[in-house]
């Protein structure tokens, strides 16, 4: 299987936007098109079919998916040497995203593609985090469910089809999510998981790397591996941009002062909270206010 990965920044979450089934003859090829505006997912039902992008090439067999990129010219690499079926969905999303050789590839430039998402999607004052789908994967008895039951789909009134749709097409992205983390580290994302719920709920209050350890029982060091693995940032680098998620929401839904939003975000000192808020945003609490709710 090739290594590579695409990584999203959710929300929002990529969306759907057609499916179809093809089908070919032995001797046939997939066509060739070049930036079709759309994700394409090919998921082989049948048979085996050989595809390229760019200078890159697969044989997509049977119970296996390839994601297509949007932006790039792909085509039909070989004839299909017996009959085939594929199923496709093309999807798209709002959002940043890119494509890395790896998952540790991922996680060295998570920081900068989230924040390249913030300011493409306009999302200043929103959580978000990272959905990692393989770009050439053998699907598992989840994800194979899924497919099934997305086109069984087809069957339903126009008025609820494409709901549905996007609905089972979120679970099956979640499941290609999920069965990619297994591949790395089982032990490592749970516990990375656990470290963020904690934090999720508890910013509120002075969390250290000895409370993280007292209440996790790991040692804080290798909680800071682990989060690095999952996330990119240590458990109290991860803590610093929660709290700042949480200001800047109450940045513009309340008109509490500084020193408040500061205390509300888990923040001891409201000094020390303009000073992380404007290293991490390049700009003041204050000024990040004004831009969005105007003069006080």
């Amino acid at each position: 299987m090739n290594g590579s990965v695409l990584h999203f920044i959710s929300p929002p979450i990529p969306y759907f936007v057609d499916c179809g089934r093809a089908y070919y003859v032995p001797g046939e090829c997939h066509i060739r098109r070049n930036c079709i505006g759309v994700f394409d997912l090919i998921v082989v039902t049948k048979g085996a079919l050989f595809m390229g992008e760019g200078s890159a090439q697969w044989e997509v067999g049977q119970g296996e998916a390839l994601i297509l990129r949007p932006d790039s010219n792909h085509y039909g690499a070989a004839p299909c040497r017996r009959e085939t079926e594929i199923m496709w969905i093309h999807f798209q999303t709002f959002g940043a995203w890119n494509e890395y050789d790896g998952m540790n590839s991922c996680l060295e430039n998570q920081s900068a593609l989230i924040d390249s998402h913030k300011k493409n999607a306009y999302l200043h004052h929103s959580e978000v985090c990272s959905i990692f789908i393989p770009k050439h994967t053998k699907l598992s008895a989840k994800a194979l469910d899924d497919l099934e039951q997305f086109y069984q789909l087809g069957n339903e009134p126009k008025s609820l089809r494409n709901w549905k749709r996007q609905t089972v097409f979120q679970l099956l992205l979640q499941h290609l999510d999920r069965d990619l983390a297994s591949l790395i580290d089982t032990a490592a994302v749970q516990l990375a998981e656990k470290v963020e719920i904690f934090i999720r709920q508890n910013y509120r209050k002075k969390i250290t790397n000895a409370v993280l350890q007292k209440e996790l029982s790991y040692h804080p060091n290798y909680l800071a591996k682990c989060m690095l693995k999952v996330y990119g940032m240590t458990p109290m680098e991860f803590l610093t941009k929660y709290r700042i998620e949480q200001a800047k929401k109450l940045l513009i839904q309340r008109e509490w002062s500084i020193t408040r939003i500061a205390e509300e975000a888990g923040f001891a000192h409201g000094s020390y909270f303009s000073y992380i808020f404007s290293k991490q945003e390049g700009i003041s609490p204050l000024t990040f206010r004004k831009k969005f709710i105007g003069h006080r």
